[in-house]
């Protein structure tokens, strides 16, 4: 295994200098577009301050709506976010929002729909009533959703109004937002960089001021990557708290705990009346009115890149920003943060695929992709993208591909063997971390890579992966930006259940750095 190792590590470290030099060839001339300047105030601020000056009548939800819309038309030229959009129908909700307003009582909305009158969007991958659903896929390019998804319409309910969906990599399994459908979306700090993926659109019209609020949904990564590299905060909740449904693909069995739904928003005080309103009538399974005491809690870091042969070793600036943030919580609230290291960390790669992959009742993914193309094989699916006639992407291919050599590579004791490891290691780490402790964890090992950059270092989303796997909440939280002028971000993670301190601990570093920095001029 050590040469298996040693080999592995090489093709890795040779591919990212490969990488490197096309990106440097392919972009050393670019000059990035920049985003209009935001005229209208209102756009900037939270969800929650809308909200409040909607329902007292400071400003109309009417008023509110044609804000944003006229901010996405401006916005998407230059990110192309936005794939199908519900202006006109939005516009009447809002007229509706407006009269209701005037006839009932200010507390009384404020305790049933907490988001009255206020947009949000989603990602193509969640049913929306009337809007496209294609989920990135070409061969779902003209389906139209009959229903709302089940995270959508538990927005509706608290009185948010959706207006639109966005991009996403087709069916969702991979982290840059590309597909044969709508195209690419770019960056909003620099355009010749990715926005991550899967909730890639949401990542960028939020942070862009398009949108104030977000759902996302993440089996892998797909909040928190694209929130990270977008400059705002995306949190994965405890499996089974938000509804699954209404998303395509569908999930059955243990991949519908893997694969959840959640917030992205720039404002981290929109966190947890976000994440109640999604809920319904689960949120009382967290705690999320709890007072957390940050100078009672355990802390744990872990700063590289625990072993493993097959991801990118942490960024230092990266590491510097972890470091800033466990000084800053030591000094301002005397705790001591202990750092750790899991051997097991070293196999979460594997572990990920073959726990992902084994689960019941789920279509593989190339069945996934054979299911919408007839029965064509993703060997055939392969020869036709090298000729430039497949209608699936690059990472699609590389994805069934992947699935299908592990699928012959893997035996069943090795299976047995990774499921075996992997409870070992959600034990350890349920027991390191209790009911009062928080683990800081990079969000992702690189700055913001470059357009098609992930295809040249595929597995480093495992760092938020593998706690999809382990069925833990975590916060990605933005701290600042690079010397590059690409946003830093941390990831906080903590036990099932202990969302609350996830969010404290979210609240405290925007508060210490400053949250979400605007990549328009203001």
């Amino acid at each position: 295994m050590g040469f298996l190792n040693l080999i592995l590590k090489c093709i890795r470290i040779y591919l990212e200098l490969l990488g490197q030099l096309i990106c440097w060839i392919r972009f050393r001339n670019h000059k990035s577009t920049p985003l209009p300047p935001i005229i209208n105030p209102i756009i900037q601020e939270s969800a929650i301050s809308i909200a409040y000056k909607i329902r007292n009548q400071q400003i109309t939800s009417v008023e509110v709506i044609k804000a944003f819309i006229e901010r996405i038309r401006d916005i998407n030229p230059i990110l192309n976010c936005m794939v199908d959009n519900r202006f006109d129908e939005a516009l009447k909700e809002a007229e509706n929002a407006d009269n209701l307003i005037k006839v009932s009582s200010i507390e009384t909305l404020a305790q049933t729909k907490p988001f009255l009158g206020v947009p949000f969007t989603a990602k193509d991958l969640i049913g929306m009533k009337g809007v496209k659903y294609a989920a990135g896929t070409w061969y779902r390019k003209d389906i139209i959703a009959e229903e709302d998804g089940g995270s959508i319409a538990a927005m509706c309910n608290a009185g948010a109004i959706p207006i639109c969906v966005t991009n996403v990599p087709e069916l969702g399994f991979w982290w840059e937002s590309y597909n044969t459908v709508y195209g690419r979306t770019n960056n909003v700090y620099q355009t010749c960089r990715i926005s991550g993926g899967s909730s890639g659109g949401e990542g960028a019209i939020i942070s862009a001021c398009g949108s104030p609020l977000g759902i996302g949904s993440d089996v892998g990564g797909s909040i928190r990557i694209p929130s990270f590299f977008n400059g705002i905060f995306g949190h994965k909740p405890t499996y089974g708290i938000v509804s699954n449904y209404g998303i395509f693909p569908a999930v059955y069995g243990e991949l519908d705990d893997y694969w959840v739904h959640g917030p992205m928003c720039r404002n981290a005080s929109d966190l947890i009346p976000m994440l109640k309103a999604l809920a319904g009538d689960n949120v009382n399974e967290l705690k999320l009115d709890q007072p957390v005491d940050l100078s009672a809690l355990k802390y744990f870091y872990i700063e590289d890149d625990f072993g493993s042969h097959l991801t990118t070793p942490v960024h230092a600036e990266l590491k510097k920003a972890q470091i800033d943030a466990i000084t800053h919580l030591e000094n301002s609230y005397g705790v001591n943060f202990k750092k750790i290291s899991l051997k097991r960390l070293e196999s979460a790669v594997e572990m990920f695929f073959v726990n992902l992959g084994g689960t019941e009742n789920n279509l593989t993914f190339c069945e996934q992709l054979s299911l919408l193309n007839g029965k064509n094989s993703i060997w055939i699916e392969a020869i036709k993208w090298l000729f430039g006639i497949s209608k699936h992407t690059y990472s699609s291919i590389f994805m069934g591909l992947t699935e299908t050599l592990a699928q012959l590579a893997i035996t069943p004791e090795r299976v047995l063997r990774n499921k075996e490891e992997l409870a070992k290691l959600k034990s350890e780490l349920q027991d390191l971390l209790g009911e009062d402790g928080i683990l800081l964890f990079p969000t992702h090992p690189t700055l913001t890579p470059y357009h098609d950059q992930p295809a040249f270092r595929p597995y480093n989303f495992i760092y938020t992966g593998i706690i999809n796997v382990v069925k833990m909440p975590a916060t990605q939280c933005p701290v600042g930006l690079s010397s590059e002028g690409t946003p830093l971000g941390i990831q906080v993670v903590a036990n099932q259940y202990q969302d609350h301190l996830c969010l404290a601990i979210a609240a405290e570093l925007e508060k210490a750095f400053g949250g979400w920095v605007s990549p328009s001029q203001v």
